[in-house]
């Protein structure tokens, strides 16, 4: 019976510890990786789809978001608009993706957001997409600023924060 209750003591500390740890953003990649490659489905009929390496030589700010995680969600609406709104966007592309399931939420949240970039689209695929895994989102999705190598120089930044990094 003691022995019991120490088992029990155990796998509850355990268990503990795993929810804690599941919810810290500390996945995906770090700043100085290079950013994996994948093909982008624009929703441009004149470049319907392109690399994110054949973007090289400008900066890219990628956003990793989904209609369902409102924080992702409000951080690509306001990386989006900041980026509308200065003067600096000639040399930075933004590549919005979002892990909405069904094509027609994300075409309706992108309305309603007022996301207008020419590289946004959805992979209906979700989790189970190869760019999720590659860009290991699976404790939250992010943002990456990529230099014009394809380098990650920031993580997560704010759209505030977008112009002290474009400077």
């Amino acid at each position: 019976m003691k022995n019991v209750k120490w088992l029990f003591v155990v796998l509850l500390i355990s268990s503990l510890i795993s929810f804690v740890e599941k919810d810290k953003p500390t996945g995906g990649l770090s700043v100085g990786d290079i950013a994996p490659d994948f093909k982008i489905a624009t929703m441009s009929a004149e470049q319907p789809v392109q690399t994110l390496s054949g973007m090289k030589g400008k900066y890219v700010l990628l956003s990793f978001w989904a209609s369902y995680d409102a924080q992702s969600r409000v951080q690509n609406a306001s990386l989006s608009n900041a980026l509308r709104s200065t003067s600096q966007n000639n040399n930075v592309e933004m590549v919005s993706v979002s892990f909405d399931e069904y094509q027609s939420i994300f075409t309706e949240t992108i309305r309603k957001d007022q996301i207008v970039t020419p590289i946004c689209f959805v992979e209906t695929k979700g989790e189970s997409s190869g760019i999720f895994k590659k860009y290991r989102l699976g404790r939250g999705f992010t943002n990456y600023l990529l230099d014009d190598n394809g380098v990650i120089i920031a993580k997560n930044i704010s759209a505030a924060e977008l112009s002290t990094y474009l400077n």
